[in-house]
Formats: structure tokens, C-alpha cells, sequence
């Protein structure tokens, strides 16, 4: 089934914070993920530069980290930036993700693709996630614990309930790229392009980015 891009928040089974994200595409696949200094951007690979002419929703900071690494932003759009300059002047997760969700409303492709937004906050242990819909939105804190998942997609499961999640078995970041992009659930979901998380460490949050490999 495709479903679209996906965010999710989780607690490793240790009890770590996580935010994951996974580019799924069919229309532009030629994606991957950049690391930065405390984010990551979608860009597109190496001789598909031009695609952002044809639509530009596909290249965005999807991860920012802020407020001395207690905090990780992750989404699939341009509202990573305002949520994560909210948080930053101290307005609360939820209110920093209902704001910036109104503001910049759902994106306005052929599809009328929903904004969905994840965040994790190691000062309370929260996660957060958030959808605007052409018929709505929703802001969640979701009932985290030790060894769980929660997500939300663009397409098909883009309503925030309980039955979309399960048991994550990740520890690191990389082992939670791996999830995202065909564990669990998510072999189920098709059309993977590239996955990024950030897993709470000791200071900040330890990112990693992992696209999907073709097949040559």
C-alpha cells in the first residue's frame, strides 16, 4: 500500500526518544537526505536539480534540532523551519505544531498532500505528531513508552490514532532508518526512497540519514 511520506515518533526499548522519517515517492524518487549541522535536508540526487521546478514541495529541511539538543523537529515539508523557531522562543510543542500547521495549511500540489509533522522532546520525554488536512487538522501527544511506535502518512492512514504503531526495536539511528524504510509495518508500505532519525544521546540527538538501495 502507499501511503506516502511518513512521520513517527517512538521510545527505543531502552527508552530513548526517536523521531523517523521516510521519503516515499513515485513521482520523484531521485531524493535523498543531506546532513547539517543539527538537520537534515531533502534534496535531489546528483543530476535531478531540475525537478524543483516542476514542483516545489520536494526539497525542505525535514529535521531540525534545537533549544541545546533537547529538541528534534521532524516533518515533510518547509513547516520544519517555523516549528522549530517556535519551540525555539519557547512556545510549546503542541502550540508551536498547531501554529505553523494553520499557517502554511496543506501543501497545494495536485494532490493536496497533508503537512505531517513529528516532535520529540527530551525535556519532558514527549512526542509529538501533527497532520493538516484539506478537511482538518490534528495535534497529538502520543503515549510513548519503552520499545513503541506511532506514525502518520500523507496518504490513506493520515488520521492520529493508536492503531498506527506498534513494537520498534531500534536503539541507534541507523537501526531506526532501517525500520522505518521496511520493518515491521513499513515493509508493507511501499514506494521507500530515503529515511532520517534522530535517537536522543547523552547530548542531543544522533542523526543518521540511509537511502533506499536499487537494484543495478
Amino acid at each position: 500500500m502507499y501511503i506516502g511520506r511518513i512521520v513517527s515518533v517512538a521510545q527505543t526499548p531502552s527508552g530513548r526518544l526517536c523521531a523517523m522519517y521516510r521519503v516515499s515517492s513515485r513521482s520523484f524518487p531521485n531524493r535523498t537526505a543531506r546532513l547539517g549541522e543539527n538537520k537534515v535536508s531533502i534534496v535531489p540526487k546528483e543530476g535531478f536539480e531540475t525537478d524543483v521546478h516542476k514542483n516545489p514541495y520536494i526539497a525542505y529541511n525535514c529535521v531540525r534540532v534545537m533549544c541545546d539538543g533537547q529538541v528534534a523537529v521532524v516533518t515533510n515539508g518547509s513547516q520544519t523551519d517555523p516549528i522549530a523557531e517556535k519551540i525555539a522562543l519557547g512556545l510549546p510543542p503542541r502550540d508551536a505544531l498547531a501554529w505553523s500547521s494553520l499557517a502554511l495549511d496543506f501543501e497545494k500540489d495536485d494532490y493536496n498532500t497533508p503537512r505531517v509533522s513529528a516532535v520529540v522532546d527530551k525535556r519532558d520525554g514527549s512526542g509529538w505528531l501533527a497532520i493538516v488536512r484539506q478537511d482538518g487538522l490534528e495535534v497529538r501527544k502520543m503515549p510513548l513508552a519503552p520499545g513503541k511506535f506511532f506514525y502518520i502518512a500523507t496518504y490513506e492512514e493520515h488520521f492520529i490514532q493508536d492503531a498506527q504503531g506498534g513494537n520498534f526495536t531500534g536503539e541507534t539511528s541507523e537501526e531506526a532508518c532501517r525500520f522505518i524504510l521496511g520493518e515491521d509495518v513499513f515493509a508493507r508500505r511501499t514506494n521507500p526512497v530515503t529515511a532520517v532519525c534522530a535517537v536522543a544521546g547523552e547530548t542531543g540527538f544522533d542523526l543518521c540519514t540511509l537511502d533506499v538501495k536499487k537494484d543495478a
